[in-house]
């Protein structure tokens, strides 16, 4: 008595390589078994069921008054781009990408109106030492555009002008805030003859 298991004829091992004739009587049962399905038949009078479900909703006038209705399809007459879909993100969105010397530059430019947004001047201070390892990263790195111009600013100084324009502002609220307030009125009995 062998230790393996019985095997049928119609049975192979796992581990068998499938014959010629194994394979077309696979290949019939999967044709059959196809053949007779649901999905099948499904799938070959969708295409009918499509038509007819368009043709119904055209009687009920369901395609009437569309939006965008006789005016021409936009960007019909272009040439296929494969990378429309970026280009127009980059217009909706109005993304700009710049060599990271023009970014600095236009950093740069902006950054005493960013810094004036900013009320703590620990937060100041941050911001200008993190602009200022950025512009130092650039200089020693090789990008692409034209040459870095921007130089790091001085932190201190950067701080203290800061804070003469913040309390610049805070003085022109004050008399803004003076200004705005009606003088108190006087009673009868405070008024001068």
């Amino acid at each position: 008595m062998s230790d393996r298991p019985e095997q049928r004829p119609d049975q192979r091992p796992e581990n068998a390589r499938p014959t010629e004739r194994s394979r077309t009587e696979d290949e019939a049962e999967r044709r059959k078994r196809s053949g007779h399905s649901a999905a099948h038949a499904r799938i070959a009078h969708q295409a009918s069921w499509v038509d007819q479900q368009v043709r119904v909703a055209m009687a009920k006038g369901e395609f009437d008054d569309l939006p965008g209705a006789g005016k021409p399809i936009k960007d019909l007459g272009r040439e296929h781009d494969p990378d429309w879909w970026i280009k127009r993100l980059v217009e909706r969105e109005q993304i700009t990408v710049l060599p990271p010397s023009v970014a600095l530059r236009k950093e740069d430019a902006g950054l005493d109106d960013h810094l004036d947004t900013i009320a703590f001047e620990g937060d100041v201070r941050r911001e200008v030492e993190d602009f200022n390892a950025r512009v130092i990263k650039a200089r020693y790195s090789l990008s692409p555009g034209p040459p870095l111009v921007t130089m790091p600013r001085d932190v201190d100084a950067t701080v203290t002008a800061w804070r003469e324009r913040r309390a610049a502002r805070l003085e022109a609220q004050r008399a803004a805030l003076a200004a705005s307030r009606p003088e108190p009125r006087r009673r009868w009995w405070q008024r001068r003859r």
